[in-house]
Order: C-alpha cells, then structure tokens, then sequence
C-alpha cells in the first residue's frame, strides 16, 4: 500500500476542486495549461507543458488569428483486478487560446511533442520582417549647374 506523509494534501485537492480553483476541466470549461513564449530570430516559440498526454489527444486549430490548443488527459487503463491508492495527478481537458498578430504567419506554424512539452514554431511573416529601403538623392537629380 502506498503511504502518503502529507495529512492535508488530500483535503486542499478536495477544496480546490470543490471550489473550482484546480478542478479537472471539461470541454465546456477547460483547465488552462501552463506555457512559455520567446522570440528567437524570425520566429516565436512556445511551449506548453502538457505530461502524461498522448500525442493523438492534442488538438490545434488556428480560426483567423486565433490558435486554439486543446489536450485531454485521459484516466489510464489500468485493467482488471487494480485498485487506485491515489489519485492526484488532473484529468480532463486542457485549453490556451493565443491572439497571433497580423505579423505572425498562421500558415506555416511547426508543432512538435517530446517529454510531455508541445513545442510550437510560428514564424514572423516575410511583410513584417525589416527590410532597407534606397534612399534616392532627388537633389542631385534637379540640380543644374551654369558655367
């Protein structure tokens, strides 16, 4: 038997639960997911933590420039004769929603998924990278000299 050393640890899951503060999400009302977000050159990187999810339960749609992440976390099939001790780590549905800029290309976003993190790449769209602009010298051009 599995022997916690914690008396309240129980007891602060249920009242999280009971009040909504850490309560397992549903499709109706999904548990935000925590992620991190950074620029790195012409493109931006986020990740979410997402462990314990298999692959085929993430969802990613992107509806104009809104990118919607869904993941559900499943109870494990633990088979016959198997009687759960303890049970904290969350089930149910994950979601984050992201407002991609009109500088971002939604078109071409990367998603990758190792060791429970979901990486995602978007990169900087090719009208919003900086770029030099010629400067012509229209004075030079007018000028005319008398001798």
């Amino acid at each position: 038997m599995l022997m916690r050393t914690d008396p309240f640890r129980e007891l602060d899951r249920l009242t999280q639960q009971f009040f909504g503060s850490q309560a397992p999400g549903t499709w109706s009302r999904p548990t935000p997911m925590p992620m991190d977000a950074y620029r790195h050159g012409d493109q931006y990187v986020v990740s979410f933590d997402l462990p314990g999810i298999s692959p085929d339960a993430i969802d990613l749609d992107v509806e104009r420039n809104v990118l919607t992440v869904k993941a559900e976390r499943r109870p494990p099939e633990l088979g016959d004769n198997v009687e759960m001790q303890v049970s904290e780590r969350p089930l149910g549905v994950f979601s984050r929603q992201l407002f991609l800029g009109d500088t971002l290309d939604a078109d071409h976003i990367e998603a990758s998924y190792e060791a429970g993190v979901l990486t995602l790449r978007i990169p900087v769209a090719e009208r919003a990278k900086p770029r030099k602009i010629a400067i012509a010298n229209t004075e030079s051009d007018h000028m005319q000299i008398d001798a």
